[in-house]
């Protein structure tokens, strides 16, 4: 396991004030945000798996903030922090997780399938390894159109073990893509320690072999992982060639609710603690005079006021009707001529699309509801 820094990295200066400030807030609410979420999975209003992203909020807000609006990003099933950092509301992301019509898919993804096309946010995707091609068909078209975009990339160490990952370094170099893979290195895949399940536990020379160059910043650090994901992204922007960046960061709860952590002490969890990004870098903006410690206790209220409101809109939002289970299937629009799904629940299946323009009266029933069987039905079953 990689030992934590005893000192942040060293930079010439803090961003902005403003901009300072903007970079706490949004790691204040990605980290209040994944505690509620947390409880309210545990009081069943969040159904499926949950993967919180507590301890990572400096290499989510560096590398997001590094992007331009018009950059695309896609990320794991770790990802209601990123769907936050690139700007989506809180309420449709908690809504989202609630499974309620209000949310950003409508209740569709859930935790692990966020996405806001409008933010540029391609998703967060459920299988290992499996978004790394993805980026590379997104920078593929950047590259075809002739855009000025590049494709940020994150997945988790244990991704970088799966054969898309030397796959789609290859096809990116070959392709001179415009696009940064970015190793989220929280120590652990799963419950496997880095060093039990990667032979290469630098991992910012894992691509080196398919002509990807590596990078390394500071996970815990939000200004170096800006830094380093800034020069990253303009290296793959202006001279058209991939990038790989390795945030050695930490995670400060399981790998999902799911976990017991019996792989790991309480005191390596602790340790690790001691360089929360949020309170590093709280620390250095007091000290800094661009916050004073009233200030950030107030911020830290108003954040938890923002989540609780976000909890509220999502516990108030509809249920998706039964019937939205025929909703946008496959394509939209009329380019496809046919039946796009087929509903057997009734004695003659009909189209599956019909299913919501049809009310109770008109609803041919099935023979389990109680509807009276056909007689060719009744003539088949070779009675008198």
């Amino acid at each position: 396991m990689t030992e934590p820094a005893a000192q942040p990295a060293e930079h010439t200066a803090l961003p902005d004030p403003d901009v300072a400030r903007e970079w706490l807030a949004t790691m204040m609410l990605i980290r209040r945000f994944e505690e509620r979420a947390g409880e309210m999975y545990a009081k069943a209003k969040v159904g499926g798996f949950l993967h919180l992203a507590i301890g990572e909020e400096a290499t989510i807000v560096g590398s997001t903030r590094a992007l331009r609006d018009q950059d695309y990003l896609i990320s794991t099933y770790r990802s209601h922090g990123h769907t936050l950092a690139r700007g989506s509301e809180p309420n449709r992301v908690m809504a989202e997780l609630f499974g309620r019509v209000d949310g950003l898919c409508k209740g569709r993804g859930g935790s692990m399938h966020m996405f806001d096309l409008e933010r540029r946010f391609m998703g967060g995707y459920g299988i290992v390894g499996g978004n790394l091609p993805l980026a590379a068909g997104f920078a593929l078209a950047s590259d075809y159109l002739g855009h000025d975009e590049v494709t940020l990339c994150q997945f988790g160490d244990g991704a970088s073990n799966q054969g898309t990952f030397g796959e789609t370094m290859n096809l990116a170099a070959l392709w001179h893509l415009p696009v940064v893979f970015m190793i989220t290195n929280n120590q652990f895949g799963m419950g496997t320690a880095l060093e039990r399940h990667s032979a290469i536990i630098d991992l910012l020379r894992k691509g080196e072999g398919f002509g990807v160059p590596g990078m390394r910043c500071d996970g815990m650090d939000v200004m170096d992982t800006y830094a380093v994901t800034s020069e990253a992204l303009r290296i793959a922007r202006e001279e058209r060639r991939p990038m790989l960046v390795e945030a050695v960061t930490y995670r400060f709860r399981g790998h999902s609710m799911a976990d017991p952590e019996e792989y790991r002490t309480k005191e390596q969890v602790d340790e690790w603690r001691k360089r929360d990004p949020i309170a590093m870098f709280g620390d250095q903006l007091v000290e800094a005079g661009m916050l004073s410690a009233e200030e950030r206790e107030q911020m830290d209220r108003e954040t938890v006021e923002r989540v609780d409101a976000a909890v509220a809109f999502a516990d108030a939002s509809p249920h998706p009707s039964p019937n939205a289970l025929y909703d946008d299937i496959y394509v939209l629009g009329d380019q496809v001529r046919g039946w796009y799904s087929v509903d057997e629940r009734t004695p003659t299946p009909h189209r599956g699309e019909d299913e919501r323009g049809m009310d109770e009266g008109t609803l041919p029933r099935s023979a389990e509801h109680g509807a009276a069987p056909k007689p060719a039905d009744t003539a088949q079953t070779g009675e008198d």
